[in-house]
């Protein structure tokens, strides 16, 4: 990686303006998953045993720009404190005179954090006054929120064009990980899509397109597929203004030789919310009146003999409506089989991830990514906004 990474910097006495993704579940005041505090730890360590006076930002939810404490950013700072046994300061806002205040009060080895940068509509906006107040507070820039790597914000990109800056090891681990692997897979060389809409994942298909030895489709989007392929997929999700980019894309698969696997049976049910009779089809067709809800038990043979070939494997997004315990198997079954396989096995983030943390199987993945919307972007092959604007070694 050709990006300076905090190796690269000296923040001894430094105030270091450290962007962080803390956007972690929240109930009733409770956080639910700390996973992602707890990624952040080897950078922070770093900064503090090296002397930084470290000031920590995030967002937290979606306040849309205004003050809404249910998205405070306060139970994060607690939880932080307990994992480095120290004192966190706060600012209960992100820009001011108390966040200036405190800043200016840090000694080496202090923590201070900011309140939750989307109480303000200028975070999101990269305005270019509310960049300016941030980068005030601070000597050096450093970002380390993969999640929003792939967001123009104030905070990701507008920030780091007004001071020294670097990446933090969350970041330069994403990158090392996701961009090398796809840069130089070994070979066979599968890639696995699943979720809702096929409009999504346009890009992402053609370019794997290019690039992988096989494509597994599962989840809603290959309705679509199948539709192009003139199979009834009665009430399933199909989008019908999609039907004419599926049907191009299947025939790109064929010109670039690679094998696009699509479900040849479904875990199919009369009722999305309330389903009353569930059953497995004997092939790609959906009779009417039912709606495709997973993949099927002879699709789940096809699709880990594929795997178990394999000696690179990217995942993004399930394979079924793996929420409801009817339909979790065939996601279940994907997870399992990277599990097993002894090849590079990369998670991109989002419900894949959450997949694969749920069934167990986390430990035995090469890399769970830790942002869904900029891994897709990484395993496009293409360059997110906030790692960019980050000056090279």
């Amino acid at each position: 990686m050709d990006k300076k990474t905090i190796k690269d910097i000296d923040v001894y006495n430094k105030k270091v303006l450290l962007r962080v993704d803390f956007n972690v579940p929240i109930k009733d005041g409770v956080i639910t998953d700390d996973n992602r505090i707890k990624e952040e730890l080897p950078t922070i360590k770093y900064l503090l045993d090296n002397g930084a006076k470290l000031i920590i930002m995030s967002h937290l939810g979606r306040p849309e720009g205004e003050v809404n404490l249910k998205y405070s950013l306060k139970p994060t700072s607690v939880r932080l404190g307990e994992y480095l046994g120290k004192e966190i300061m706060f600012a209960d806002d992100c820009i001011g005179k108390e966040a200036k205040e405190k800043a200016n009060s840090l000694n080496a080895g202090d923590v201070l954090m900011l309140e939750n940068l989307r109480f303000h509509a200028e975070e999101e906006e990269n305005e270019k006054g509310f960049c300016e107040k941030l980068a005030s507070l601070a000597d050096v820039y450093v970002n380390d929120a993969f999640g929003t790597a792939h967001r123009k914000h104030a905070s990701t990109y507008g920030v780091a064009k007004l001071l020294p800056n670097a990446v933090g090891f969350l970041i330069e681990k994403e990158l090392s990980m996701i961009s090398d692997t796809i840069a130089n897979p070994k070979r066979p060389f599968v890639g696995i899509l699943g979720g809702a809409k096929v409009s999504d994942k346009i890009t992402i298909v053609e370019s794997l397109l290019n690039k992988v030895d096989v494509l597994i489709i599962g989840g809603a989007m290959a309705y679509t597929f199948l539709s192009a392929m003139n199979f009834n997929m009665g009430n399933s999700k199909v989008e019908t203004e999609m039907i004419g980019e599926a049907q191009r894309l299947i025939n790109l698969a064929q010109e670039k030789n690679v094998q696009l696997l699509l479900p040849v049976d479904h875990v199919i049910a009369n009722n999305f919310e309330n389903p009353t009779i569930i059953k497995n089809t004997l092939n790609p067709s959906i009779p009417n009146d039912f709606l495709g809800m997973d993949i099927g038990k002879l699709t789940i043979k096809v699709y880990k003999k594929a795997i178990k070939h394999a000696k690179t494997v990217i995942w993004n997004g399930p394979m079924g409506v793996f929420e409801n315990k009817n339909f979790e198997n065939g996601t279940k079954q994907i997870a399992k089989a990277l599990a097993k396989t002894k090849a590079t096995t990369i998670v991109g983030g989002g419900d894949s991830a959450a997949a694969v943390i749920k069934f167990g199987y986390a430990k035995k993945i090469t890399h769970i990514s830790t942002g869904g919307g900029a891994s897709l972007k990484l395993f496009e092959g293409k360059v997110l906004p906030a790692v960019d604007v980050i000056a090279n070694k």
